[in-house]
């Protein structure tokens, strides 16, 4: 019995390698759009918030006045630290979901 193969993968090889160009073509464009996207983060009840863009850069940081105390920086720190890793936390998932939903659940060596 012959195992019978979807529409969509019969056609040889050219038509694998043109799916395959498009993929790149709709991974590249989702990157693009994630890079250019804003991933805003907010702890301590809104104290410090983060926001980052989909290329790890740090676009702003806003503290609010009452959090800063000379005598306790760490809790600032701690603060900067857990709103920038969240912004980014959010960027590079929404890297991934955008990279999966591009290559339609086909999984290629060397596309993340």
């Amino acid at each position: 019995m012959k195992a019978r193969l979807p529409e969509e993968y019969r056609g040889g090889q050219a038509a694998m390698l043109q799916r395959l160009q498009k993929m790149q073509e709709e991974v590249a464009r989702t990157q693009e759009e994630v890079e250019n996207t804003a991933f805003c983060a907010s702890v301590g009840g809104g104290a410090v918030t983060a926001e980052v863009n989909g290329k790890h850069e740090v676009r702003s940081i806003k503290i609010k006045p009452e959090v800063v105390d000379p005598d306790d920086t760490e809790m600032l720190e701690d603060l900067l630290m857990a709103a920038l890793n969240e912004a980014l936390s959010k960027a590079d998932a929404a890297m991934e979901e955008g990279i999966q939903r591009a290559q339609g659940g086909l999984s290629v060596p060397g596309m993340l």
